[in-house]
Order: structure tokens, then sequence, then C-alpha cells
């Protein structure tokens, strides 16, 4: 196993992140238990998961991954100090999470004591914000025109980053979280953020996960410049196009017990004739190299400059053991051209 330093916070994690959010619909406890020995076994270190989790989320998953991670805690206190366990805060959009509101100090400050209770810890080692008070161009809204910059207050939601990160630095004066973190942000957010913790001496966050593959490489290079020399972890998320890229839904397959037959918050927007054309050209590309398809859509992600910790997710220990053990491939300088060439003629296919 390989390991990177998660932004300016020294910490170090594996280059596989285990991602958690299957647990509690797709996966039980015993289940959960088998993928953390195995994966701990394999040198991974870096545990994300959600209060909003198990997905597709509902008001009766909601937080039950977090309590199967404490149900596993409070059985394997002697590994705590060995993992890096990282949360998230949900924002505004779920009526059965704090009324559906915006992230405000009052409510992360209690979102942080909900998830230290459910994961029987006493603090987190990274904490993020699952996303903006704003609507941000990401889980398909990512097209030209189809959300509106100009519509938001910037000065408003500014002050809101502000007084997020103030109550993150009372959890951090407080021992409940080490480093703080983003998710689904966008530049212009990131650069608020950092700017208000430098005015401030506050916390700097030292992460962000968005999503990030082959069929979404729209953070390249823009975003992924700004992590590199502002010292931010980038942390992709999704690196198989929710299984896409595995191949498992071409032609309209639809596996029982998969995520897509399954019934999405935000539908399933990467499921268009161009991803349909784009995934089995990949597939096609895969072949001729003699290689799972996702297992090369893995190994492609964490090559990324930049890219500091991809987080997987399996429903299977057979998948999970094919995931990890893709970031042990080496593509040599034909393969990524051949990759490179393929992206140029499928840039955007959702």
């Amino acid at each position: 196993m390989q390991y990177s330093i998660l932004g300016s916070s020294n910490v170090e994690v594996s280059r596989v992140c285990l991602g958690t959010m299957t647990w509690g619909t797709q996966n039980t406890q015993q289940d959960a238990d088998e993928q953390l020995a195995y994966a701990l076994a394999q040198g991974v270190n870096f545990i994300d998961t959600a209060e909003m989790y198990s997905v597709p989320p509902t008001a009766e998953s909601y937080g039950a991954t977090e309590r199967i991670i404490g149900n596993w805690l409070s059985r394997n206190r002697s590994k705590r100090e060995q993992i890096v366990l990282a949360s998230k805060m949900a924002g505004s959009g779920l009526s059965y999470i704090r009324g559906g509101g915006i992230m405000t100090p009052a409510t992360l400050q209690q979102a942080v004591d909900d998830s230290l209770q459910r994961l029987q810890t006493d603090y987190l080692d990274l904490y993020q914000l699952h996303w903006p008070n704003r609507v941000s161009p990401h889980f398909g809204r990512h097209a030209v025109g189809h959300i509106g910059f100009s519509e938001v207050n910037a000065a408003e939601q500014t002050e809101q980053m502000l007084g997020l990160l103030q109550a993150l630095q009372n959890c951090v004066n407080a021992g409940k979280i080490r480093f703080c973190g983003l998710s689904n942000e966008t530049p212009w957010g990131i650069s608020q953020y950092l700017k208000l913790s430098a005015e401030h001496n506050l916390p700097k966050m030292v992460s962000i996960q968005n999503e990030f593959s082959l069929l979404h490489s729209k953070d390249w290079p823009y975003l992924i410049e700004q992590c590199l020399h502002e010292n931010i972890a980038y942390l992709p998320w999704s690196p198989l196009a929710g299984g896409a890229l595995s191949g498992k839904y071409l032609n309209g397959a639809r596996p029982v017990g998969s995520r897509w037959s399954m019934l999405q918050r935000h539908g399933l927007f990467r499921d268009t004739p161009q991803s349909a054309q784009a995934i089995a050209a990949f597939t096609e590309l895969a072949a001729g190299y003699q290689l799972n398809p996702a297992a090369l859509a893995l190994a492609w992600v964490d090559q990324v400059e930049g890219v500091t910790s991809t987080i997987i997710g399996a429903t299977s220990m057979a998948q999970l053991a094919q995931n990890i053990a893709a970031f042990s491939l080496t593509l040599d300088q034909a393969l990524r051209d051949d990759i490179r060439q393929y992206l140029r003629q499928y840039p955007m296919p959702f």
C-alpha cells in the first residue's frame, strides 16, 4: 500500500480510502466487519463516511453507516489510533436532517456531536462539509447554463462560510475534530475558505472530495491545480462513476441489488446514451490490454497528478479485493496515451 500526506495536515493516509456509504442498506454489520478487517490487513488506514449515509438516503437509513462503524469501533478500541476516520455534515435539502435547513454554526456543532455519538469515538480525524449551502455544479449539474451563478449572493455565502469556520474552530479547540475539509466544492468556494482562514486565523481546509472519474474529469485541470498549489488533498469519489465503468450496466442491464437498480436521490444522471457509448469504448480499450475495466479505471484515477487518496466502495468482498488490488497496477505510456485519446473522444458524456 502506498501513502500520501493529507494536504497541510501532516497526516499520512493510504492511497486507497475505504468508502462506506453502502453499509446499512446494501451491506450488513457483518459485511462491514469483514470489509474493515480485509482493508486494514491490506494497509488501508483511511475510512470515509457521512451522517447522511447509508445510500440511497432515506429517513430510515440516516446515520446507519456511522452506527455500523461505531459498533465496530466499540469492539476494536485498539484500532482507533490506527485509522484516519473522516465524516461529513449534510447540507440543506433533506427534510429529516435538521429540518432540511442550511448548515449554520449551531447545527454544525450539533452534527459533530451526533456523529461522534453514533461513531462511538471521542474525535474525528477529518470533518467535511458534504456540499455547500449554495447550489453547486455537482451531481450532474455541471452542463453550461444548468445553474445560475449570478443568482448567488456572494457576500451572504461568504459570511456563512466564516460562521462555519468559527464553529469548526470551536470543535477543534474542544478536541472533537483534528482537521477540516470540503466536499462537492468549486475553486471559488475553496478560495473563500482559504481567504477567511488566513484573515481570521481559523482552520485551513486540508482536503476536498469531489466526483472524479474517466466519465467525469471536469476538475482537471483548474480545481486540481489549485489543490496542488494550495496544498489541499484531492480525494476523488465515485471513481467508477457509480459502478458504470465496470461495464455491468451496458445494454440496459440492472443487476439485482446494484446501485442503478435502486431509486437514486439525484436520479441516474450518469445514464445517458453518450455514457453508454463511452463505457462500451472504455471496456473495449481495457480488453485490448487484457485488463478488468474497473481495475483500469481505478488505476488511472490513482495516477492523476494531484490525487491524494481515492475513495472506493464495494458491496462484496470480491469487489473490495479487486478494487484494492487495482492500485498496484502500473500503466505504461502506450496505455496512458490511449486513455488520453479516449478522453478527447468522450470528454463529457453526462
